[in-house]
């Protein structure tokens, strides 16, 4: 689990996060969401121990990171997973390559162990056959694949991504929601997804954070936020016709 008390990141004058406090549960989807200018990067940059925040804690499993000292902060970066919005795949690499890159950084295993953990990763996102293609050789929704996989290679306890649908179409889309949630479920991870998408929202959000002007404005599941009546959270979640469909489905269900 990750904690959050009172979280405060400024940039100069200019007040980013305003106290923010939540919690991200293990064996969930996490979700992280907001308008642009909401906060919601620089939360998950905070999460990720790449910003510096002037007040508040941020505690991985009881440990706040401010208090880790340089080696522990290295073994806890161990453990975490990153799938970036673009991918962040090396073009120079081939895809078995890239997703052994943090074997190489983190571990010592030999490079026999390496290749059958890459193997077991690349078998468990449906990509056996893709060892040695290039990136520039797969489709967007494989490059999201291979970062997933790349993400999960060290076992991480903790798996973060940044708008991982970014780019894709409606039904790819759908296909690395319910990859990322059956890999939280199948490790135990505590996953924590940044997202504006609200298929997302209604597919795998077990746990909804809201954002607004840097505020918690509100925070519940994909269950609960049909229900809300936090006009903030409906005027941003009914930007989307598909959940104002759901939403009225699922209150004319639950009414009858």
């Amino acid at each position: 689990m990750i904690e959050v008390k009172d979280l405060h990141k400024s940039f100069g004058d200019v007040e980013i996060l305003k106290g923010i406090s939540t919690s991200f549960e293990k064996g969930k989807t996490n979700l992280i969401i907001g308008q642009s200018g909401s906060g919601k990067t620089v939360f998950l940059k905070c999460l990720l121990g790449l910003f510096n925040y002037e007040s508040g804690t941020i505690s991985y499993e009881g440990k706040i990171f401010s208090n880790l000292d340089e080696d522990e902060k290295r073994n806890l970066r161990a453990e975490i997973g990153m799938v970036f919005q673009g991918s962040a795949l090396f073009d120079s690499m081939t895809i078995a390559e890239n997703v052994m890159f943090p074997l190489r950084m983190f571990t010592k295993q030999s490079k026999s162990e390496m290749e059958d953990r890459v193997n077991f990763v690349l078998k468990r996102v449906n990509l056996d056959d893709a060892h040695k293609k290039m990136p520039s050789e797969a489709s967007g929704g494989m490059q999201k694949r291979v970062a997933i996989a790349r993400a999960i290679v060290n076992n991480p306890k903790y798996l973060f991504c940044d708008e991982p649908n970014s780019g894709l179409d409606p039904r790819t889309s759908i296909v690395i929601d319910n990859l990322i949630q059956e890999i939280t479920r199948e490790y135990n991870i505590t996953t924590v997804i940044n997202s504006h998408d609200m298929n997302s929202v209604m597919e795998i959000g077990e746990k909804i954070v809201f954002l607004k002007d840097g505020y918690k404005e509100w925070e519940g599941s994909k269950k609960t936020i049909f229900k809300t009546d936090n006009k903030a959270v409906t005027n941003f979640v009914y930007s989307s016709n598909l959940f104002k469909k759901v939403r009225k489905m699922y209150l004319k269900e639950n009414n009858n």
